[in-house]
């Protein structure tokens, strides 16, 4: 036996060579580019351009102005409001949408908890919608079933990097007179049938937290075409309370604000980030296509899969695994497959991972429903209701996460063809030696 048959034949997490040893390349995220906008700044010695009071750096400095205006500008947004972090993002979002105690909005469960936590900010409750199991997004036809006399908007999460399908949403969300907020956390750059997303519903927007296609640390930049709905968000971003006498609005409902704001050195850094972002969708679209060709010829591995006129980003390529066609497990078939190639250094080398983010529901929050003081609330305020988080309100959910979903996030930057071969020869080497798994 040579040395490519002895690889290709003996399992590495039986004791056999790795398929690859070359580890796999990180991802660099900050150039030179990135190095002279921070000494600009520096230099500046204006580090932020706030005030949070009257005037006119109440909207913050000259970088954080720049970007916001060369984000909406590039997609096509009337407004863009950079925050601090997507989860202020997110919560600034709820607020502006005047979301209030009792009120109901519907979410999916499988996501990043700050998408339902940022309704319990505002005394909202999270409802829970089922997804579609083949792209992992909410659906018109699971947020109708979770609509009540209670129901006041709807919170669609871009999940993964695939566009949800927004149209049937927003048909839906007129159809009951409700509010629209597009969680875009890992969708930036996209489209829906040749819309960009987050520009669909009311209010949306996206992370620059430093895991994301590009990032300025932490950070996020809601979008909107509703001037109202821009100032509102600029208010609870800015200490909303000084400013309202100034700003004069209507509604003061949630115009207590907080400070959410953008550094003027993130600015500049996601000013410099911006112009890579095409080419970056374009590149693991690229390679997603390229690896996706090829698990479709593998039994038991099902590709993502893209719904009519969707566009994907790509921030995690999903994969559905069967275990009955494989005939193995799939806790084994993923450490297996790992095993194959070089040891992790960042959390991007890694190959596959099992089951994404267990249901938000089954977290000691959701379960016990004490979120806010010790006395239930918000889910107390709405007394003629009890509101249940049981095990299968969202079957399709728990079984992806129990059986079917792996994922991976080596679709990306700088990794070529060339490394996705070797990822789907470790697949393949797995698949071919199930008896060595067995135990």
């Amino acid at each position: 036996m040579n040395i490519r048959e002895n690889i290709m034949t003996q399992l590495a997490i039986k004791g056999g060579q790795r398929l690859r040893e070359q580890p796999l390349p990180a991802r660099r995220t900050m150039g030179e580019a990135e190095k002279q906008a921070v000494i600009e700044v520096m230099d500046s010695g204006e580090l932020s351009g706030f005030f949070g009071s009257p005037g006119p750096q109440w909207l913050g400095g000259e970088k954080v102005q720049q970007f916001e205006r060369k984000w909406a500008d590039k997609y096509g947004y009337k407004h863009a409001i950079s925050v601090n972090s997507w989860t202020t993002g997110l919560m600034t979002a709820v607020g502006a949408m005047g979301i209030g105690p009792g009120d109901e909005v519907i979410v999916s469960p499988y996501t990043m908890s700050a998408s339902a936590t940022s309704i319990l900010f505002y005394g909202g409750i999270p409802m829970f919608a089922d997804i579609d199991p083949d792209t992992f997004n909410i659906t018109a036809a699971t947020i109708e079933s979770r609509i009540t006399p209670r129901t006041k908007a709807i919170m669609v999460v871009h999940i993964f990097g695939q566009t949800a399908e927004m149209e049937a949403i927003m048909v839906l969300a007129r159809k009951y007179n409700l509010k629209v907020m597009e969680d875009g956390a890992q969708s930036p750059g996209v489209k829906f049938k040749g819309k960009p997303i987050c520009g669909f519903g009311d209010i949306g927007g996206f992370s620059l937290n430093y895991h994301k296609h590009i990032h300025t640390g932490e950070g996020g930049m809601l979008v909107t075409n509703d001037d109202q709905v821009a100032l509102r968000c600029q208010l609870i971003r800015n200490h909303g309370e000084n400013l309202v006498e100034v700003e004069p609005i209507e509604d003061l409902t949630n115009m207590l604000g907080s400070n959410y704001r953008l550094t003027e050195m993130q600015a500049a850094i996601g000013v410099a980030q911006l112009d890579r972002l095409d080419g970056y969708v374009a590149h693991r679209q690229r390679l997603a296509a390229h690896f996706g060709k090829q698990l479709a010829e593998i039994p038991g591995l099902t590709p993502a899969k893209l719904a009519d006129g969707a566009e994907h980003a790509y921030y995690l390529y999903p994969v559905k695994y069967d275990a009955s066609v494989t005939g193995i497990s799939r806790r084994v078939f993923v450490q297996a497959v790992n095993a194959e190639l070089p040891p992790v250094k960042v959390w991007e080398q890694t190959g596959f991972i099992e089951g994404y983010i267990k249901p938000l529901y089954f977290a000691p929050l959701y379960q016990k429903k004490i979120a806010i003081g010790r006395e239930g609330y918000p889910w107390s305020v709405n007394t003629d209701v009890e509101y249940s988080y049981r095990k299968g309100i969202c079957p399709v959910v728990e079984r992806m996460y129990d059986k079917e979903l792996i994922y991976t996030p080596l679709i990306r930057e700088p990794l070529m063809e060339s490394d996705i071969d070797d990822f789907v020869s470790a697949i393949k080497k797995v698949l071919a030696n199930p008896k060595e798994l067995l135990d």
